[in-house]
This record gives structure tokens, sequence and C-alpha cells, in this order.
């Protein structure tokens, strides 16, 4: 409980009156002189004696009052109220101070739901032991298996997306269940992101440079860092920073290679621009000037082809906007002709083509057909890969690019067809 300690200024002592003594009457007048001489020379005497003791004292009780306005400061919980003399910073100091501790007091208590005590709010600290990542991963593990099982669901009844009812129901588990999975799952991915955000920026930082921001490597070695918490396993006894850090890296280097191209290139074909790079800033410090293309194919054990491919792929787009002079309006798209496939003469060219193809997979089975039509985009659709064709027919991916080989095998047999077919390659 506090105190208060009410500390008047030291009181000052009377001074002392003049004592006078009356004389006998049968001592003389000069014996009277004498004795009054005496007298206010004992009375001088008397009174510098009260004054110093009255400063003694008037010092004894600074000191005193000293000592507790400094027990009252280390403690903290006085209030030290002094009435005139020259501690009016002190008084206004401690009444400051005070009133900031009962004014955050009170903000503690509303905080707190208005208990009585106060309750001091400690933050979660960023860094996670061993038992928080293994819980994590634990969570984020249970949620990417909830996720394949809806998405199999959805595969199986060709529906967009099955919902948490349908979920439940069908494996058997309570809705509440399912939503407290992708709650846990949902915390277990900020709190993993925040405290793996120190590493996902060092790694993005070396990335720079390359087409993508700061903000975007770190979103997608974000990305990358949820992909490796899911399959992390805190059972080997390795740190999860040190699995993760491939994890990280990969997506960052993936999203380089997709996402900072208009056009993008293939993931081969990214490793093979990076390498003729450097052998080329390497020739150029080597030989002092641009190297041939010739030079790089023999530094790198390649074809020439390959070479002058990745240096057509790596030119940046043209746009067709763009004028042609600088003092005048004509534009690209002004100069360059449009499509001639409009004309009568490439309309009954395209139709017999198609004809040609025909005839051409007519000699298949309907399976393998079928398979060339979406793999090649024959139909007009999209062309597809095998494995999403294997998705559709039910059967291993492998086995489908077993069934596309022995097709294209039987249609090389077909010299007749074929032969028809390149004039229109020609």
């Amino acid at each position: 409980m506090a105190m208060t300690t009410i500390c008047a200024s030291p009181p000052t002592l009377p001074s002392l009156k003049t004592l006078h003594v009356p004389l006998p009457p049968s001592l003389p007048s000069s014996s009277s002189k004498y004795f009054n001489i005496n007298l206010v020379s004992n009375e001088e005497a008397l009174t510098a004696v009260t004054a110093s003791a009255a400063e003694a004292v008037a010092l004894a009780s600074a000191a005193v009052q000293a000592a507790k306005e400094a027990a009252a400061l280390a403690r903290g919980d006085e209030e030290v109220v002094w009435f005139g003399g020259e501690s009016g910073n002190v008084v206004e100091m401690m009444r400051r101070r005070r009133r900031k501790k009962r004014i955050r007091g009170c903000e503690e208590r509303e905080s707190s739901g208005g208990g009585s005590g106060l309750v001091k709010s400690k933050k979660k600290s960023l860094y996670l032991s061993p038992s928080e990542e293994a819980e994590i991963c634990l969570c984020l593990k249970e949620g990417a298996r909830l996720e394949e099982t809806r998405r199999r669901i959805s595969e199986a009844q060709q529906e967009h997306e099955s919902n948490s009812k349908q979920l439940a129901k069908i494996m058997g588990i309570e809705r509440m269940e399912i939503d407290k999975i992708l709650c846990k799952e949902r915390e277990s991915e900020e709190r993993i992101t925040r405290s793996c955000r120190g590493l996902v920026v060092s790694i993005a930082v070396g990335y720079q440079g390359k087409g993508l921001s700061l903000q975007d490597l770190i979103q997608e070695g974000s990305i990358g860092l949820i992909r490796g918490a899911k399959k992390f396993d805190p059972t080997r006894g390795y740190k999860l920073s040190t699995y993760v850090y491939w994890w990280i890296k990969q997506a960052i280097i993936k999203a380089v290679a997709n996402k900072s191209r208009i056009i993008r290139l293939p993931g081969r074909m990214c490793g093979m621009v990076a390498k003729i790079a450097e052998a080329n800033n390497v020739l150029t410090r080597k030989l002092r000037r641009l190297p041939t293309c010739n030079e790089i194919a023999d530094v790198l054990d390649i074809s020439l082809s390959t070479v002058r491919l990745a240096y057509e792929r790596t030119r940046h787009p043209i746009s067709l906007d763009r004028a042609e002079t600088d003092h005048g309006i004509m534009t690209l798209q002004d100069v360059i002709p449009g499509s001639d496939e409009t004309t009568p003469e490439k309309m009954v060219e395209k139709q017999q083509m198609k004809q040609e193809l025909e005839n051409l997979l007519v000699t298949l089975t309907a399976r393998e057909a079928y398979i060339l039509r979406l793999h090649f985009g024959l139909n007009g659709e999209t062309p597809r890969t095998f494995e999403e064709i294997s998705t559709r027919l039910k059967l291993s991916r492998e086995r489908v690019r077993q069934i596309s080989g022995i097709a294209l095998t039987k249609l090389r047999q077909k010299t007749s067809i074929v032969d028809n077919l390149k004039v229109y390659i020609v």
C-alpha cells in the first residue's frame, strides 16, 4: 500500500529574551554596574550557543528528509509532499510519476477484462522451440492430407470443390473437427512464416536484379518454406531451418525462371542460358572482346544451334506500338503485314490438311487416336501432358507414354500418307 510522508519545514527556536535579574539593594552602585556588564556578556554567549544548536538541528532535519527522499525514489511507491522549501521540483516529479503509474495500472486492468489484479500481456516469441516446430509441422501435414482427400473426392465426383459438410460425411468425422484442422493449419502457416522470415529474406536478397522484385522473391520463398515444412520429419533429429533452406531456394529459382520473363522458357533452357551468359563473361575478360557463338559452343561443349537458340530466346520482346523513326508516327504494327489465313487459298489448304490427318488417325485404335489428339491438340484444344491424360483415362503416366510411342511408330510406317503431309510442312 502506498504511503504518504508529510514533512514540514524544520521549526525555528524562539529567540531568548533578555533576563533582568533584580539586584539586591545593599550592593553599591559600582558593584551593580559590574554585575550588569557580566550579565550582558553571559546573555551574548548564551544567544550564540542557542543559534549554533538551532543550525545543527536544521541540518540534521534536512539530512533526514534527504534520506527519506532517496528511499522513496528507490522504492518508487511513496509520494513525498513538501510544504515550501527548495524541493518543489522533486515534489512535482514524484506526483507525475505517481499519476503515470496510476494511469498505466488502469489501462492494464481494462486490457485484462476488468480483473482485480494487474495482468501484463506477454508476447509470444518469434523463435520456435523444437517441440513447437514439431507441432506446427504436424498441423501442416494434417491440413495437407485433408486437402488431398478433398481434391480426390472432387475429382471422383467431377465437382469443382467439395464443401466441409460433404467431406465430413465421406471421411466419417465431425464438421467441427475439419474446421479445427483448417484453423490450426492457417495459424501454423502464419507462425512459421513469421519465425523464418529472416531466413527467407537472406536467401531472397541474393536473387535480386533477375526480373522479380524483393517482395515477390520473399513471397515465393515463403511458399517454398510452407511446402518444405509439410514434408519435414522432426524424428530424424535435424533442424527445421536446415531442411527448409533448400525448399526456399528451389522455390525462388523456379519463380525466377517462370515469372521473370514475359515469354516463359523451359527449365532446361533457363539453365543453358545461365551457362552461356557465364561463359560469355569469362571469354570477354580473357579475349578482351565479345566472343563468337562458335567459341562459346567449344568452351561449353555444346552444339552451335543450341547457343544460337539461347540467344534468340533471351531477346526482349518488341512492342508493336513502337515508332519506327524518331520523327514519325508510323509504328511497327503499320509496317508488318497481317495474317493471310483468311484468304481462300489458306482456308482450302488448312481443310485438306485436316482431312489428311483424319485419314492418318483412322489407321490407329480409338484409344491411340484419342491420346494423340489430346497430347498434340489436334481437336482444337490446348495440348495436354501425359499426366493430365492419365488422370482422365485412369491410367498411369508411363502407360500413356507407351501408348503414344506405339501410335507414333505405327504412323511412321504409313509412308504414303506421311508423304502427302510433307507438302504442308514445306
